[in-house]
C-alpha cells in the first residue's frame, strides 16, 4: 500500500493474538526484498507492519533499522490499531509523494542464494526469472553458449568438453542447474554432479523438503523417500556417479554431465590410492578427470561434458585442478573437441601450460561467453571477490582502494574480540538473514573461544534450518569450514582468523598444529590449498562480514600475540572500520 512517500508492506495472521517470530521475520523478509531487489523501490522509505487481528497489544513506534537504507523496524498491531500505525509512520516520515505509475513500472530483480535458486529452477522458472542486473544478461548469455555447444555436438555427431570458468559468486553452479533443469523431461537428460558434499546433500534435503510440502498442499501424500529418489537423478554426488560406472561398463543414460567445482576432481595419485583402498582395484591408472571423460566417452555418437571452475578454489591434497582435465584430453581423447573461455589462461586457473599443447588448434574453440565476470553473491558490492583476491596477493595500496568502493554498501568490520563480532552480526542481519561463523580447516587454536574446527556440524541444519534450531548457523555455537561453505552462501559471516595462515610483508605464513606446536607448512601445493581456503571463507557473504583475528595469550605459546597482531594490522592498515 502507498501512501504520501511511504510504501506499506501489511502482513495480517487472521485470528492471531500475538506476534510470532517467524511472522515478524516475514513481514519484514517482504520490507526488505523490496527494498533490496525492486528498482523503484532502492530510494524509497518501507514500513513493515504485522496485523495479529485480535492482539490487544502494539508496538507503533517506528524507528529505522541501523543500515541506513530507510527500512522502518516492523511495527505490530491489532486491527483496531492499524490507522494508528499507518498515521505514526506518515507523521515520522513527513510529507512527500510517490509517482505510482513509475514505481509499478520498476523491475523486481532479485539475486537469489543458490539454495533459492535451486528450488526455483527446479519448479520450472529460469534464470532470467531469478537473476538480477548484469548478472541476469552474463548467465543467459552463457547459458546459451552452453545449449549451442550441446546442439552442435549432437548435430555433428562429436564429442565436447567445455569449460565455464568465472569469479567466486558468479553463479557457476546455478548455469549447471539452469542446463539440467532446462532438459530435465528429455530421455537422456543432464546430470548435474558435484564432489561437494556438503553443497549435494543440502540441494537434495532443500529440493525434497518442497517436494513434500508442495504435495501436501495439494492433499497427496509424498514420501520423502521417494521425493529424494525423484531429486537425486537430477543432482548427483559426481563419486556415486564415479562408483556406478565403475560397476556398470556401458554407456551411462546421459550424454550431458555438468561437473560443479570441476577443478576439486581428483589427480591420479589420489584416485589411485582410494580406488586401492577402498574398491580393492590396485593398479587403477586413471586421474579421476580422465576416468569420468571416459564414462561418457562409451557413447559412440556424441556427449557433452560441462565443467564449471572456480579459479583459485583448490582446497585440499590432491584435487588436480584444472590442467588435468586437458592433460586427460591430451593422453586420452584426441578427438573431443575443447570450448574455452580466454579467461581460462589466468594465472588463478594454472592451465595455461597444459593448453599450449593442444594440437591440433582446430580442436581449441575460444568462447568469452564462457567466463562469468560478474558476481551474483553479494548484490551489495561486486567487488568483493577482486578486494578478497588483492588482500591474499599482499596487494595492498589496491586493496584499500577497493575497499573505499565497497564500504558504502558492503560493511566489513575487523575486531579481536569474537563476542563483538556475534553481536554486529545479530544486530546487522534483518528477518531471516541468515548468518554464521566460518573458519579455517586448519584453526585448531581457536578452542580458546569455544571454536573446535574438529567437532562434527551437520551441514544441512547449518544452513537450513530454523533460528529456533541449535544446530543452525544462526546459533552461533557449530561453526563451519571452507570444506562445509565452499559453493554455498550467508548473508552474513563472521571469519575467524586463527595462526594458521600469517601475514609477512614478504608473503603469507603457512602452519598447521600437530600436537603441542605449530608446524611449517613447505610444501606449494598445500600453501595454495590453505591460500584458498581462507579464499572460500571471505567470499562467503552476501550482505557483509566481520572478520576476528582473535588476541594472542602471552601464558599460551601456541597462541603468541606475534602469531596474530600482524595480520590484523595488515586489515587495519587497508581500512577496515574496527569494532
Amino acid at each position: 500500500m502507498i501512501i504520501g512517500s511511504v510504501v506499506f508492506v501489511l502482513e495480517f495472521k487472521v485470528g492471531a493474538k500475538d506476534f510470532s517470530a517467524n511472522a515478524i521475520d516475514q513481514v519484514f523478509d517482504y520490507a526488505l526484498d523490496l527494498k533490496n531487489f525492486h528498482e523503484t523501490s532502492h530510494p524509497l522509505v518501507i514500513a513493515p507492519i504485522l496485523i495479529a487481528t485480535q492482539a490487544t497489544k502494539s508496538e507503533l513506534v517506528p524507528k529505522f533499522t541501523s543500515h541506513n537504507d530507510k527500512v522502518i523496524v516492523p511495527l505490530k498491531c491489532g486491527s483496531a490499531s492499524l490507522i494508528k500505525a499507518i498515521d505514526s509512520v506518515l507523521k515520522f516520515v513527513g510529507n512527500g509523494t510517490i509517482d505510482v505509475a513509475k514505481w509499478e513500472g520498476g523491475r523486481y530483480r532479485p539475486t537469489p542464494t543458490i539454495i533459492e535458486a535451486a528450488r526455483a529452477l527446479y519448479n520450472g522458472h529460469t534464470v532470467a526469472d531469478i537473476a538480477k542486473n548484469d548478472a541476469e544478461e552474463n548467465l543467459a548469455v552463457t547459458t546459451k553458449a552452453i545449449s549451442q555447444i550441446i546442439e552442435g555436438s549432437k548435430e555433428r555427431q562429436e564429442k565436447s568438453i567445455c569449460f565455464v570458468t568465472g569469479v567466486p559468486g558468479a553463479g557457476k553452479t546455478l548455469i549447471g542447474l539452469n542446463v539440467a533443469t532446462a532438459h530435465i523431461k528429455e530421455s537422456s537428460a543432464p546430470v548435474f554432479l558435484s564432489g561437494n558434499g556438503p553443497l549435494v546433500r543440502i540441494l537434495q534435503e532443500a529440493l525434497v523438503r518442497d517436494k513434500v510440502a508442495f504435495e501436501k498442499t495439494q492433499g497427496r501424500k509424498k514420501r520423502k523417500k521417494i521425493a529424494l529418489s525423484e531429486v537425486k537423478a537430477f543432482i548427483q554426488n559426481v563419486h556415486h556417479f564415479r562408483d556406478e560406472c565403475l560397476e556398470d561398463l556401458s554407456p551411462p543414460p546421459e550424454r550431458v554431465a555438468l561437473f560443479d567445482e570441476a577443478q576439486r576432481a581428483w589427480n591420479l595419485a589420489k584416485t589411485a590410492d582410494f580406488m586401492k583402498r577402498k574398491k580393492k582395484r590396485p593398479g587403477f591408472d586413471k586421474s579421476e578427470p580422465e576416468f569420468l571423460i571416459s564414462c561418457l566417452d562409451r557413447h559412440q555418437d556424441w556427449a557433452v561434458v560441462v565443467c564449471l571452475v572456480g579459479g583459485g578454489q583448490e582446497i585440499n591434497t590432491g584435487e588436480a585442478g584444472i590442467g588435468e582435465w586437458i592433460e586427460s584430453l591430451l593422453r586420452s581423447y584426441p578427438d573431443w573437441q575443447v570450448h574455452i573461455s580466454s579467461r581460462l589462461t589466468d594465472s588463478e586457473y594454472q592451465a595455461q601450460d597444459v593448453l599450449s599443447r593442444v594440437t591440433p588448434k582446430s580442436r581449441l574453440n575460444f568462447n568469452d561467453n564462457l567466463h562469468l565476470a560478474v558476481s551474483m553473491r553479494s548484490f551489495r558490492a561486486e567487488n568483493v571477490s577482486l578486494l578478497v583476491k588483492q588482500i591474499l596477493d599482499l596487494e595492498e595500496a589496491q586493496a584499500r582502494a577497493t575497499l573505499s568502493g565497497i564500504n558504502s554498501n558492503y560493511p566489513i568490520v575487523i575486531t579481536r574480540d569474537l563476542s563483538k563480532a556475534k553481536t554486529w552480526l545479530r544486530e546487522k542481519a534483518r528477518g531471516s538473514e541468515r548468518y554464521g561463523i566460518v573458519v579455517s580447516s586448519r584453526a585448531e587454536r581457536l578452542k580458546p573461544h569455544a571454536i573446535d574446527v574438529k567437532s562434527p556440524m551437520d551441514p544441512v541444519h547449518w544452513f537450513l534450518d530454523g533460528k529456533e534450531d541449535v544446530r543452525s548457523s544462526y546459533y552461533l555455537e557449530d561453526v563451519a569450514t571452507e570444506f562445509d561453505v565452499q559453493g554455498l552462501e550467508l548473508d552474513w559471516t563472521c571469519v575467524t582468523w586463527d595462526a594458521d595462515f600469517r601475514y609477512s610483508k614478504q608473503a603469507w605464513e603457512h602452519r598447521s598444529f600437530v600436537g603441542e606446536k605449530w608446524n611449517f607448512i613447505k610444501k606449494p601445493d598445500r600453501q595454495a590449498y590453505q591460500k584458498n581456503a581462507y579464499r572460500v571463507l571471505l567470499t562467503r557473504a552476501r550482505q557483509g562480514m566481520v572478520i576476528v583475528v582473535p588476541n594472542g595469550d602471552s601464558k599460551d605459546p601456541t597462541r603468541k600475540s606475534e602469531y596474530y597482531d600482524p595480520t590484523f594490522d595488515y586489515l587495519k592498515r587497508i581500512g577496515f572500520v574496527i569494532i
